[in-house]
């Protein structure tokens, strides 16, 4: 219960707080929450600092009987803040439930050690998966140094991106609204040459709040090695593709990709553009009905 609590605070932070991860921190004592914080934003205190500057005077005394629930590990290196496993041990708590390990290189086990050196327990992997997911475009960047790559594509009823080469509208008001929260959940976003010079798509969040993507354009001088070098060298964590059926099967065949978004209109067209087929190594996460269309996600098999 109080794990998911940090998780509910994490998400807080999901627009401000690239290109950190978003964490939730919280403090119980006696099966009360006596303090909770989030990483507000990048460069500001973290979840954890949040969580004990809330802690009321009256509940200081509770302390060293409390548990610190945090959905990733304490951080233990300095950076722009100090360590949080310093600031943890130096407040004496009884002990600490983690919910996933930080694969940062700086810190990757390094804050429990520290936790645990000095005589505090330390639970690890309370609802491990959903505190992964959560970050999964942060573990992704670290882990294989690349951005987190998001396919999405609309496709008619009969499975076409088009009306035989002419564009035709499949997204609805409200789910185009959805498709642009997406890219405001994610730092860049990139489409093929030929949707380029057609469509000139501005690529923005003019239907939802929060930060634009970078703009990518996929072309002959501007290969997939190097999208994914300058996202990494930009600290750009995510990339949503919404090119066309070339530009989204050229990071299929190269394996490049972890989430598929596939949203199917009522349309029927009878012909043009064969949508993508879904890779063999696709699972189907979710499937909705969205104002009359089916919005659907996949993700890899990890296997």
């Amino acid at each position: 219960m109080f794990m998911r609590r940090c998780l509910q605070l994490a998400a807080n932070g999901l627009l401000t707080t690239r290109p950190n991860p978003m964490v939730g921190a919280v403090i119980v004592a006696r099966d009360r929450i006596i303090g909770e914080g989030w990483h507000v934003r990048c460069g500001e205190g973290h979840a954890e600092v949040n969580a004990f500057a809330s802690v009321a005077r009256a509940d200081e005394c509770l302390l060293p009987e409390s548990t610190v629930y945090v959905s990733l590990e304490p951080c233990a290196h300095y950076g722009k803040t100090p360590p949080c496993a310093d600031l943890i041990v130096s407040k004496g708590v009884a002990r600490v439930v983690v919910g996933c390990v930080d694969p940062f290189a700086r810190v990757q086990g390094r804050g429990i050690q520290k936790i645990r050196e000095a005589g505090i327990a330390v639970t690890v992997g309370v609802l491990e998966e959903e505190c992964l997911w959560l970050n999964r475009r942060f573990f992704t960047f670290h882990q294989k140094q690349r951005p987190y790559i998001t396919l999405k594509w609309a496709q008619t009823a009969d499975g076409f991106l088009d009306d035989h080469g002419r564009a035709v509208a499949i997204s609805t008001p409200f789910t185009k609204m959805l498709v642009h929260r997406l890219r405001a959940e994610n730092d860049a976003i990139l489409v093929g040459r030929v949707t380029e010079e057609r469509e000139h798509p501005r690529l923005d969040v003019r239907y939802w709040s929060g930060p634009s993507p970078v703009k990518m354009v996929l072309s002959g001088a501007f290969g997939l090695d190097a999208v994914v070098s300058s996202c990494r060298e930009r600290q750009l964590l995510s990339l949503l593709v919404e090119g066309g059926r070339q530009t989204h099967q050229s990071f299929i065949d190269a394996g490049l990709w972890d989430e598929i978004r596939i949203e199917t209109g009522n349309i029927i067209t009878g012909g043009g553009t064969p949508a993508p087929q879904v890779p063999a190594n696709a699972i189907l996460r979710s499937r909705e009905w969205l104002d009359g269309n089916i919005v659907e996600y996949w993700i890899r098999d990890k296997g």
